[in-house]
């Protein structure tokens, strides 16, 4: 299963990233590629990618305070990212790990800059919140 894990290093605190990770409502905020999400529950929501309004994507959101983690699974392709905050002197460590099935492995390179790209945002926002 083709897979790809990046770090970045803030220099805000656990908690300020952790209130944009596991909340869906704030990922069109930093996550490239997102446009719209809408909860439905406590572990699940739709997000609609840009540019494509007739096209929602049902996400699992597992959240594991204690360790720092924020699993998403996307329930359409079958991707899987694993979001992994530790503290870091000062501020936080973030690390994201996405597998893509075989299916779905031409989506590789795209994947790769989207999330790069959210990651750098992430970083930014959760800065600017402190």
């Amino acid at each position: 299963m083709p897979e790809f894990r990046l770090s970045a290093s803030t220099t805000a605190p656990v908690e300020e990233v952790w209130k944009l990770l596991h909340d869906p409502s704030r990922f069109p905020e930093w996550w490239s590629g997102i446009e719209t999400v809408r909860t439905e529950g406590v572990d699940t929501y739709t997000m609609w990618p840009e540019g494509h309004p007739n096209f929602p994507m049902v996400q699992q959101l597992r959240t594991e305070p204690a360790d720092g983690r924020v699993t998403i699974s996307c329930l359409v392709s079958n991707l899987e990212f694993r979001w992994q905050l530790s503290e870091q002197s000062p501020g936080t460590a973030i690390t994201v790990t996405v597998e893509i099935p075989p299916a779905e492995a031409h989506r590789l390179g795209d994947q790769q800059q989207l999330i790069a790209n959210s990651l750098h945002r992430l970083v930014d926002l959760a800065a600017a919140a402190r």
